[in-house]
């Protein structure tokens, strides 16, 4: 992944942004105390009543007003949905249900947040299973989005893409994807990547059957989620593709393309 991890800030509303910064973290306060989360008690006492009351929040973030600082909140959104993500212990337990929605809500707030895509998109995609509704988000920062506006707008064509590539085997909205990406690259600080989405678009247009990566990229989705009807979108991804399903005796599931050992 060629993004990482960075401190999200205020991108540069100086004074304002201070101000801004307090009244949201004071909504987020707000919203916390009463719906009752923030409390590591009821988490690990009741996940799924933690997760209900997570909801709550995610849906008082998309009702809350914003006083003009959209994008702020956009941040706010985004950190929650990491301490979310990140909750493992309680994921394993209970899935990943809310990733959809913090989706909608950042790209409702602020579509041009270009850094949040590779990691929430990913999210969506491969731990829910929706790489449909995930290219339906991510198609909301691409309406609004330039290399002018943020140079890492490139990666958003690029994970649209990977999701087409990997999951949905729409080899020719991949190829425009990539050239698409390539041409964002093109005139920023990641120039270097444009020959490398480029290489990828005029490998798949020789290239073109996909089989074998949406057979391991949907057997990655069905093996790490724990969430029954994530599982069985997987599952007939899977058989749709020719391969067939086996048991071993230790109770593993395993999926075989016929010409495979």
């Amino acid at each position: 992944m060629e993004s990482k991890v960075q401190t999200v800030t205020s991108r540069g509303w100086g004074e304002w942004g201070t101000v801004a910064i307090a009244i949201v973290a004071l909504a987020g306060a707000i919203i916390m105390q009463q719906t009752g989360l923030g409390s590591p008690r009821l988490a690990q006492t009741d996940p799924r009543q933690a997760q209900q009351q997570e909801a709550l929040q995610v849906q008082m973030l998309r009702r809350s007003p914003t006083l003009g600082f959209d994008n702020l909140m956009a941040n706010y959104a985004f950190l929650k949905w990491v301490q979310y993500f990140g909750d493992e212990e309680i994921r394993d337990q209970i899935g990943y249900a809310l990733n959809k929605e913090y989706f909608d809500v950042i790209t409702r707030l602020d579509p041009r947040f270009a850094d949040m895509y590779p990691f929430i998109s990913t999210a969506v995609s491969f731990a829910q299973g929706e790489p449909e509704l995930g290219i339906q988000y991510m198609e909301r920062g691409l309406a609004v989005l330039s290399p002018e506006i943020n140079p890492k707008a490139f990666l958003v064509w690029r994970f649209k893409g990977l999701d087409q590539l990997l999951l949905l085997g729409d080899i020719p909205g991949s190829i425009e994807s990539h050239e698409r990406a390539a041409q964002w690259a093109i005139g920023t600080e990641y120039e270097d990547y444009a020959d490398l989405y480029q290489g990828a678009a005029d490998f798949l247009r020789t290239e073109p059957d996909s089989t074998g990566v949406r057979l391991w990229s949907w057997n990655e989705v069905y093996q790490n989620s724990i969430n029954e009807s994530v599982k069985q979108r997987a599952e007939q991804e899977i058989l749709n593709l020719g391969a067939t399903k086996e048991i071993t005796e230790d109770g593993q599931v395993i999926f075989r393309l016929p010409d495979t050992e």
